[in-house]
């Protein structure tokens, strides 16, 4: 990156603020892994709301520019409904937003725009390697075989997934196999997948 990213909290406690901090350059760090063309990037974490009725209190904002004029802006606060959200995940789904949208924007650059668009599957994990940080899903539907790691799973819950674990995933077509871009757990290890009224069982072999 040209500059140093320009990282500011408003209202945050504390104690969250270094190890937030340490969150954020990670994530812009692994942004340029995918984007490393990026001239600026600005992130704000504010807690909006001290005691909110729902949601969470946590907003976080990135506004990111790649030559010669793109403005990238992701917002991430989740405000509505009985779930609260933490900090760290409020964060990393911003990240999760960021990374979506850089990847199309150095597809576009490079013309290398996809004849088929992302596309979303439900799919199971059939191989995994916790070790290495990645592995494998099998969709429901087509049974295609499509390459996921620990940075894909949506709100870092790597850890949670095991051989059978049904997911959400999006992905994209490469020239070697689809990669997944984000992965969210749907259901816990062993549960049956289902997708409309068709349903698949876990993986051959596994119990």
């Amino acid at each position: 990156m040209n500059v140093e990213p320009e990282i500011t909290f408003r209202s945050i406690e504390a104690e969250k603020k270094d190890s937030t901090e340490t969150l954020v350059r990670d994530k812009i760090a692994k942004l340029e892994q995918f984007c490393n063309q990026m001239s600026s990037c600005r992130v704000a974490v504010e807690k909006a709301h001290e005691h909110p009725s729902s949601g969470s209190p946590y907003r976080v904002r990135l506004d990111i520019t790649v030559p010669p004029s793109h403005e990238l802006a992701v917002v991430r606060n989740p405000g509505d409904g009985d779930r609260y959200d933490p900090l760290e995940s409020v964060v990393r789904d911003a990240f999760d937003a960021a990374r979506r949208q850089l990847i199309e924007l150095n597809d576009r650059q490079n013309d290398r725009v996809k004849s088929h668009p992302n596309e979303d599957f439900v799919a199971i994990v059939t191989k995994l390697f916790p070790a290495e940080g990645y592995g494998f899903l099998k969709t429901v539907s087509t049974g295609r075989e499509i390459y996921f790691n620990r940075e894909s799973v949506a709100n870092d819950e790597f850890d949670r997934i095991a051989i059978g674990t049904g997911v959400q995933v999006t992905a994209e077509p490469t020239e070697q196999q689809p990669e997944a871009t984000i992965v969210r757990i749907v259901n816990k290890p062993g549960e049956r997948v289902e997708k409309g009224e068709d349903a698949i069982d876990p993986p051959m072999g596994w119990k």
